[in-house]
């Protein structure tokens, strides 16, 4: 190998081993941390409108399986108990959960605290609603369609909320008529 060869590869290699100046580290690490800090809002961001999902869906859910279960009371029941039946508490004659030797019942549907009960004659109080939502508001409207009886039954739940994290913040309204079939 000639001396100018030689010369020529050193040369060469010199180039290459340099290094970076402090202009391309600056413009690097700017870079870089532009993409990490987009990177964490998105995972924050994710996490956010994962728990409001999920609180929205459970709330939803909670209040429409409490609909569903005083619908089915509605449609079984023999005839609404009006001495006790208030806009805020629904009392049904029923033949259901027959106490010994007895030939109709009574079951209330009202709230007790933030939460939806049904109370059957000589049983105990039970809660219909989870502790993960807090009912806030019930009303019960009593209808006449012809010779037969139906209640509309509207219902408002909310996300127990106890942080006050405004993720996990969720309100839904439910209305619901039921017309009484067992007259």
């Amino acid at each position: 190998m000639s001396y100018y060869s030689i010369l020529r590869f050193s040369k060469f290699i010199s180039n290459y081993q340099r290094g970076f100046s402090l202009i391309e580290i600056l413009v690097s690490l700017a870079l870089f941390s532009i993409m990490v800090l987009l990177l964490v809002g998105f995972f924050f961001w994710m996490d956010f409108y994962n728990a409001r999902i999920k609180a929205g869906s459970q709330t939803l859910e909670s209040a429409r399986r409490a609909l569903d279960s005083m619908s089915y009371e509605i449609r079984e029941a023999k005839g609404i108990y009006t001495p006790t039946t208030t806009q805020s508490q629904l009392s049904l004659e029923t033949s259901h959960y027959l106490p010994n030797d007895e030939t109709n019942t009574f079951i209330d549907f009202f709230l007790c605290g933030s939460a939806l009960c049904l109370k059957r004659e000589s049983q105990n109080i039970l809660v219909l609603t989870p502790d993960t939502v807090e009912v806030t508001n019930i009303t019960f409207t009593q209808l006449l369609n012809g010779v037969t009886p139906a209640v509309q039954t509207s219902i408002t739940v909310s996300n127990a909320n106890p942080g006050s994290n405004p993720a996990q913040s969720s309100t839904v309204t439910l209305t619901s008529t039921a017309s009484l079939r067992n007259q």
